[in-house]
């Protein structure tokens, strides 16, 4: 019988990597199981020949661990037919190649082997400076150096938090990754809500631009040549910088479930239990969309795009309970009826926070997808030929 409890056990587990979570309690859980998938199904395989080794309810132990097994397996699976025709997906929308970045960080779209053994990632020591106050606040950006000598394009990360919380010390994993692929990188804190509302951070990402700009002689920073990259909040930020205020400079943006169309948001909100979206938005915005309509229009990335906008590179899991996976497939539709080059990278696993290790299957995916697209926007031609 306790075969059969863990079995159930692990099959409830197993749940989270192909439905959405309940309750904002499991969010956590849910990136365990799909970002550390072979861990997962370890354990089951040790559970299966725990079974096989009693005949007492042996058979519908079994039945039950074979079934949770092949869930868990899943997002392994799935990861690699997305791998299977990304390099044709990435020529297609930016006209890039693995043979053009020669020797590029990720080789491999997915790679079992670096999901269990991972890649020892090096952090690279960063410098803080205080590029802005505004408001009396005291705004800061940690600067990653590029590994790579010479004057180099900039990646500015904007972190998420709903708008009302974090700071740059998000997933420096990633700051360190693409430092080490050569970009100057810089993280940025900014005004927070509800004190500061929108358009404030974006006041601050064009702050923070210009700052390093300023600076580009210190910091070798090709000044004509930045990516803005944001995540959940962040990629909202990044999105109507990119779009809306039409920085100069930048050349492309990369959104990790950023929301887009903010009104659809707060009219469709996900699960309460896992987010109060009314609230969130109501803080950023300063009201609901019937008080301050023009507010959330401001804010929506994708009221913004249009013919010449840069290109972009939207990563979303399909079961993300806190943005809706629906905002990045709408933003990527207008982005096509504009001609904007973009690629929408869908993870039909992954929740929010999916790119948490870069060893998960979407960390592995998102990583291998940005270092080209900023590949191409930054160092190749990406005109059509």
């Amino acid at each position: 019988m306790i075969r059969l409890f863990f079995a159930v056990l692990l099959f409830m587990f197993s749940l989270l990597a192909v439905l959405p979570i309940p309750a904002k309690q499991l969010w956590y859980c849910a990136i365990a199981v799909s970002e550390f998938p072979w861990i997962w199904v370890t354990m089951t395989l040790a559970l299966l020949v725990w079974i096989f080794s009693n005949h007492r309810y042996r058979t519908p132990s079994a039945i039950v661990a074979i079934i949770t097994l092949m869930i868990f397996a899943s997002p392994i699976v799935r990861a690699y037919e997305i791998a299977s025709g990304l390099d044709q997906r990435l020529k297609t929308s930016f006209n890039i190649s693995t043979a053009d970045l020669g020797t590029p960080h990720r080789v491999h779209p997915f790679s079992m082997l670096q999901m269990v053994s991972g890649i020892g990632a090096s952090k690279v020591p960063f410098k803080t400076f205080e590029y802005t106050v505004h408001s009396g606040v005291h705004l800061t950006l940690n600067f990653y150096p590029s590994q790579i000598t010479g004057v180099r394009p900039c990646l500015l990360v904007i972190h998420g938090g709903s708008w009302k919380s974090g700071d740059n010390s998000e997933l420096p994993d990633v700051d360190s990754y693409f430092a080490k692929d050569g970009y100057q990188v810089a993280t940025i804190n900014y005004r927070l809500a509800p004190q500061f509302k929108s358009p404030a951070p974006q006041e601050d990402v064009h702050a923070a631009i210009t700052w390093l700009k300023s600076n580009a002689g210190m910091l070798n920073i090709d000044s004509n040549n930045f990516v803005l990259m944001g995540r959940s909040a962040g990629g909202q930020i990044a999105l109507e910088t990119a779009y809306g205020l039409e920085e100069p400079g930048v050349k492309g943006v990369v959104s990790f479930y950023g929301p887009a169309d903010m009104i659809f948001g707060y009219n469709e909100p996900h699960n309460q239990l896992v987010m109060k979206h009314h609230e969130v938005l109501e803080s950023y915005l300063g009201g609901t969309p019937a008080q301050v309509r023009q507010q959330y229009i401001d804010a929506s990335p994708i009221e913004h795009v249009k013919r010449g906008s840069v290109p972009a590179l939207l990563v979303h899991g399909v079961i993300d309970q806190h943005v809706h996976f629906t905002e990045s497939q709408r933003m990527a539709q207008r982005l096509d009826e504009n001609g904007v080059p973009n690629l929408l990278l869908a993870l039909p696993w992954a929740t929010h926070g999916c790119e948490y290790t870069l060893n998960g299957p979407s960390g592995q995916l998102a990583m291998y997808a940005a270092e080209r697209f900023m590949y191409a926007i930054t160092q190749k031609d990406t005109s059509p030929k």
